[in-house]
């Protein structure tokens, strides 16, 4: 089954990080915009729009990615949406000037 991850911006700007298994994330993206969910962290910040997401061949590679990105500044998940990946690399590096693990190779 497929497995998807995604970045939605909300209404007030805000980024919501998410993990979905189906055909594509747009299916994920019309429930939330919906409001099927009032307890949905979106429910109140409609509406949503996808921009971006990644396909991974197994469900726990998303979730792990997913739980990555939650984590991360703002700027590392702009850098990631633009594809900027030196910028993104950058931004990964912590105070003592050392990498961290590198993305998913299915990213």
């Amino acid at each position: 089954m497929q497995s998807w991850v995604y970045i939605l911006r909300c209404a007030d700007g805000r980024y919501y990080v998410g993990s979905h298994r189906g055909q594509n994330p747009e299916a994920r993206l019309a429930d939330h915009n919906a409001g099927i969910d009032p307890k949905a962290f979106t429910f109140k910040i409609r509406p949503v729009t996808l921009v971006w997401s990644a396909e991974f061949q197994w469900v726990k590679d998303a979730i792990a990615f997913e739980r990555q990105i939650k984590g991360w500044s703002r700027a590392k998940k702009e850098a990631l949406m633009r594809g900027d990946w030196d910028h993104l690399q950058n931004l990964a590096k912590n105070r003592s000037g050392t990498r961290r693990p590198q993305l998913p190779s299915s990213c």
